[in-house]
């Protein structure tokens, strides 16, 4: 059985993407400080406990495990509090994998797949985005992930190391056996946040700008199910596994939602409504980000399985499980 170390491994993407390598027939060890991740989310693997920017405890780690490949989703993710803090988002951000990135390499790792995002490319000249579009992030959270891809792409080839960029759209949903979800502390993304509301957790969902440039003025995002990303690192794994050279890859649907659509689906799908008030943009946010995954689709055989509405519903299923105390509620 090969083995990957996953960092980041007891977050949101990663305790998922441990759950599809587990279903594949690999072993996932997660690394992880615990400072975002949930414990109770490593359930298909070892967990080591280590922060990724020490490189005493990244060497023992991986001398140890030995692992095929390193998955590397260990990061901040926040992007409003990466425009209040970019000196954080830096050296968690790019210090942290360079470290991840090095250690693996001084440990005889050839292959790396690399936890990426949208926000690299910032406002779109053209949409859908694809991989060749220009990259001109709007905040210091998508050019952090930048740096460490070009960083990826300088040591192509050296002494055989190669890695996997997946640019992720916008995660959502939960496994639908309720396992694990999405448990953000503090919450900023738009579907939990609707679904607090609905729930009655808040006081209502506020809007953040409604004069864009889009058919009904709100942002518009395109959305893809949690266990569809983790279904393409385990593509992207194998591909590397298989010989395949450093590349980039779009994860989305390829279908654009307004904030008003995607609260639309949440009251669908909850029966409830709930208050919504608009406040003004936020720094650092596109109007439109909507992907072109035609490369992942062609390379990797990856395509989206989840559409919207499956999407909120493994995520209220989630949610409200927690707010119950049902299967996997926080202790």
């Amino acid at each position: 059985m090969e083995t990957v170390l996953v960092t980041g491994g007891a977050g949101y993407v990663g305790a998922h993407t441990c759950l599809r390598l587990a279903q594949a027939g690999f072993r996932p060890v997660t690394y992880d400080n615990l400072s975002n991740g949930h414990r109770r989310f490593v359930q298909w693997g070892p967990l080591e406990e280590g922060d990724i920017r020490d490189r005493p405890r990244l060497d023992e780690v991986l001398r140890r495990v030995r692992p095929s490949a390193v998955l590397h989703f260990a990061a901040l993710i926040e992007v409003g509090e990466s425009v209040k803090h970019p000196d954080r988002f830096h050296d968690s951000n790019v210090a942290g994998a360079l470290t991840v990135i090095e250690a693996a390499r001084a440990a005889g790792v050839r292959r790396v797949v690399f936890s990426s995002t949208c926000a690299i490319y910032g406002e779109p000249q053209r949409l859908p985005l694809d991989e060749d579009h220009p990259q001109a992030p709007l905040n210091p959270y998508g050019e952090t992930k930048r740096l460490v891809e070009q960083a990826l792409a300088r040591l192509a080839g050296t002494d055989g190391f190669q890695s996997v960029a997946l640019r992720y759209f916008n995660a959502a949903g939960a496994d639908p056996e309720g396992r694990i979800g999405e448990a953000h502390d503090p919450e900023t993304h738009a579907i939990p946040l609707a679904i607090q509301a609905a729930l009655g957790q808040r006081p209502g969902f506020r809007i953040f700008g409604d004069d864009y440039p889009t058919r009904d003025g709100t942002a518009l995002r395109d959305y893809v199910h949690v266990l569809d990303l983790a279904d393409a690192h385990v593509a992207a794994l194998r591909y590397l596994m298989g010989g395949g050279a450093t590349t980039a890859f779009n994860l989305g649907a390829g279908v654009g939602v307004t904030v008003r659509e995607l609260l639309d689906a949440v009251r669908k799908v909850s029966g409830r409504t709930f208050p919504v008030e608009t406040a003004g943009r936020r720094p650092g946010d596109a109007p439109a980000l909507v992907a072109d995954a035609g490369r992942a689709a062609a390379t990797l055989g990856w395509r989206p399985t989840y559409d919207l509405e499956a999407i909120v519903e493994t995520a209220w299923r989630w949610h409200s499980a927690q707010a119950s105390g049902g299967p996997g509620a926080s202790a």
